[in-house]
């Protein structure tokens, strides 16, 4: 059966994917046969596949890591998913930044009947992605909104691109800078987007640094719904021995339980 499989594929086709794809370990953005003029409407992607479902994913971050692995078949952070999927019980997840989408079939479709995957995402191009990503899996138990996490209502800047002219992808950042190059974007606090009689059994942040901020806007449905925290730490960027964090989440009981690929996971512990 296997020899018949093999004899279905040209030679020529065969060595084209060992020695492009599987040798150089990336897939290649695809080759457009005909040009495409692009303008501020024109959204530059392209849809895969895992095991949870389709993706729309940005050209723009191509060769990131999280990109190849959805265009490879594979699902980005599994274990992550999984300990979201196996830890939400009844509750609502709050997961940010959303960037295309890539944790939102695998949580959305394996969450409770009546629980709710609350999802921000900043960037225009990546929030119209998630979007897709939605619709192609067609996850009615998703809220997105074109949105960053901070600690009060505002507009900042964004930084996209540095100042060599690299994509940052999804890991745009808010910085105090003025080099590369930056859109507004508006952020509000997750306390006023997460109504009040949402309970939240889970709240994980990945935003480049920005986690404290978010935290500190978001203390109020912390404090009412004490849901497992799964924070992203980057060197640069120790929310664990931060003053506020100490003082406001660790405060409150939680403790630092273990971790889940780069993800710290802060929880309360019930049984002890």
């Amino acid at each position: 059966m296997i020899q018949f499989i093999k004899s279905l594929f040209p030679k020529k086709l065969k060595k084209f994917v060992k020695k492009k794809v599987l040798k150089k370990g990336y897939v290649h953005k695809p080759v457009h046969i005909a040009s495409l003029t692009k303008d501020e409407f024109t959204l530059n992607a392209t849809i895969a596949y895992n095991k949870y479902g389709g993706y729309c994913t940005p050209y723009s971050a191509q060769k990131e890591s999280v990109v190849q692995e959805i265009l490879k078949g594979n699902v980005y952070e599994p274990e992550t998913i999984q300990y979201i999927i196996d830890n939400c019980s009844d509750g609502d997840v709050v997961q940010a930044g959303a960037y295309f989408g890539d944790f939102l079939p695998g949580i959305a479709k394996h969450i409770s009947k009546n629980a709710q995957v609350w999802t921000f995402e900043p960037s225009k191009e990546y929030y119209r992605c998630a979007q897709i990503t939605i619709l192609i899996n067609d996850l009615a138990n998703v809220n997105l909104f074109q949105v960053g996490l901070g600690a009060e209502k505002s507009q900042v800047q964004l930084q996209i691109e540095t100042e060599d002219g690299r994509r940052l992808g999804g890991a745009s950042r808010i910085i105090d800078s003025k080099s590369g190059k930056f859109v507004p974007i508006n952020i509000e606090t997750l306390d006023s987007m997460i109504p009040e009689n949402r309970n939240i059994s889970i709240l994980q942040l990945d935003l480049e640094g920005f986690e404290i901020p978010a935290l500190k806007g978001a203390i109020n449905t912390i404090k009412r719904c004490k849901p497992i925290l799964i924070l992203e730490i980057l060197s640069h960027n120790d929310i664990l021995s931060n003053d506020w964090f100490k003082q406001n989440i660790l405060s409150l009981g939680y403790e630092i339980t273990g971790k889940v690929h780069n993800n710290t996971i802060v929880k309360i512990q019930h049984n002890k």
